[in-house]
């Protein structure tokens, strides 16, 4: 079984799910077993148990059967004869026999081979389930994350978590986007001689980066170093930072071809050669633990910041949408426009599905494995969501959204997840009944409604200040930001539930990290727990 740090991943070995499975066939079939020393005779007559077996008293049972050929089955004998056969005669008091058989034979071949039978059928259900390779037992056992969290320091600020859970924090927690990033002067200074995607395939820079911001502030949640587009580099594409540009894809997918090719490379580099095209999506669905494996360093990133953080906040793990990683790899760098991306959805939507569904698979078992790894909170970002009008919005992007969320909650039974659909307000609305605990919102939407829409339907809001408020100065900060509260939930008043603090997008990096600090202090400034009568917690007073 491979490791990442202290946590287990799956590996093609049989786990107990699939001894569960061959047992459940063994009991359901005992009474198969049972009946079957026990079949009628030739003629049709019914059958008895003669005396009970160590005090349990075994109730008549008549078994009609139909015509047996005479060149098979021998006689019905009698119980006693059988005993001369190597069968207790108290067993059975009249039991048609095979001529050329044991009689014990028959009574024992439904035991042996009625439950292998119904366990194989059981794990194959599983592995279907689980797309996994035929003749490979991929099966992932589900993730415990008490077993997990078991392995890290205890966390000693569980805010965020009790936030996105529905439960009442001691503050409103706070983080921003971008919390390890240039506006940090330490940052600047720590990366100045480093690649940007060599920081996020060291472990040990990862952890360094997400580590430093809290050296400055009291946050209540930490996020992993890493990009989005590290998913379409384990997928094959190649994608470089340029400096003043951004992400550069040196070849974007212009035609269903440039697709298919990445496509029949993946497998390859997996191992796997000769699949028609038309079957290749498929077989790398299949195979999306393996093709998310390429990714282990930011595994081992997270199992040692979270080792390092030594329970001062949750760490959060990501991944960048698929439609997000689409529109980045159509395109090829930064547009205005989306050209490339708008003819893709118009002349050749079948196999920008394609693409989409063979991306989702990745992102899910990409974000199962963070989990696994020690990460405690997710967050899918769907950066490009405003590229998209809201029918093709809801087309393109919202099944696999859904995707994802329903995939990994199968296998991380409990882990809080957040969407953040970045510029589509229309998209709040849609995301009412998806599986996410939580909306990460822009400032074109009201905080206070949209948290009572949110709440009303189980699930929390983050966000959502400007980010344009980091350029005032300190003070100023300060006075916004309680403002900004007191106007979504009152003033003063108890710290609301299902929310978590955050800026509508992420920090720049000419943002004074001054700035940074006044936002957190104000918001930890808000409100405090209601008390009641012998100091609980009153939680009908606390805003749900």
């Amino acid at each position: 079984m491979a490791q990442y740090g202290s946590c287990s991943v799956a590996a093609p070995q049989q786990h107990s799910s699939t001894t569960s499975a061959l047992l459940t066939g063994a009991a359901a079939l005992l009474c198969v077993s049972a009946l079957s020393l026990a079949f009628a005779s030739p003629s049709g007559s019914a059958l008895h148990l003669a005396r009970p077996v160590e005090g349990v008293r075994l109730s008549t049972t008549a078994v009609a059967t139909s015509a047996v050929d005479p060149n098979t089955w021998a006689p019905a004998r009698r119980g006693r004869q059988l005993g001369a056969q190597g069968m207790p005669a108290e067993l059975a008091e009249t039991v048609p026999v095979p001529a050329t058989a044991q009689p014990w034979a028959l009574g024992l071949l439904p035991v042996l081979l009625a439950p292998l039978l119904a366990g194989a059928l059981m794990l194959a259900q599983r592995l279907q389930r689980r797309g996994a390779p035929a003749g490979e037992d991929w099966a992932m056992a589900t993730v415990d994350l008490a077993e997990v969290d078991a392995k890290f320091p205890p966390l000693r600020n569980d805010n965020a978590l009790r936030a996105i859970r529905g439960q009442s924090p001691d503050r409103i927690p706070v983080w921003v986007m971008r919390q390890a990033g240039r506006y940090l002067p330490e940052y600047v200074e720590y990366t100045k001689d480093k690649e940007f995607f060599s920081r996020c395939q060291s472990p040990e820079v990862a952890c360094h980066l997400t580590l430093q911001p809290f050296e400055r502030y009291d946050l209540d949640a930490g996020i992993i170093f890493s990009d989005i587009l590290v998913v379409p580099q384990a997928l094959g594409m190649e994608v470089k930072m340029v400096k003043g540009s951004g992400p550069v894809f040196p070849k974007a997918l212009q035609t269903k071809a440039d697709w298919y090719e990445v496509e029949r490379k993946l497998l390859e580099r997996l191992g796997v050669s000769g699949v028609p095209t038309e079957d290749q999506a498929e077989e790398i669905v299949k195979r999306a633990p393996q093709v998310a494996d390429a990714l282990s360093y930011v595994y081992e990133a997270i199992t040692l910041t979270r080792t390092r953080l030594n329970g001062r906040a949750p760490l959060i793990g990501f991944c960048g949408a698929p439609w997000t990683l689409f529109v980045y790899a159509a395109e090829g760098k930064k547009t205005k426009t989306y050209t490339e991306t708008s003819r893709w959805i118009y002349t050749e939507p079948e196999a920008v599905h394609r693409i989409l569904r063979v991306t989702a698979h990745v992102c899910a078992q990409y974000l199962i494995k963070q989990v696994q790894a020690g990460a405690q909170m997710l967050q899918v970002f769907e950066s490009h969501a405003n590229v998209l009008p809201p029918k093709q919005w809801r087309e393109f992007a919202l099944p696999y959204l859904t995707l994802i969320a329903e995939e990994v909650k199968a296998e991380c039974p409990g882990i809080p997840m957040i969407v953040l659909p970045k510029d589509a307000p229309f998209a709040l609305e849609m995301l009412l009944d998806s599986p996410y605990d939580m909306v990460s919102i822009d400032p074109t939407l009201d905080l206070g409604k949209s948290h009572q829409t949110l709440t009303a339907a189980g699930k929390g809001v983050q966000g959502n200040m400007s980010p344009t408020t980091m350029y005032a100065p300190p003070a100023k900060v300060k006075q916004l930001v309680s403002e900004y509260l007191n106007e979504a939930f009152g003033e003063a008043g108890p710290i609301p539930k299902r929310y978590i603090a955050n800026l509508g997008s992420g920090m720049n990096p000419d943002m004074d990290p001054e700035c940074l600090g006044a936002f957190v202090e104000a918001v930890h400034a808000y409100g405090k727990p209601a008390v009641a009568a012998g100091g609980q917690e009153a939680e009908a007073a606390l805003a749900v």
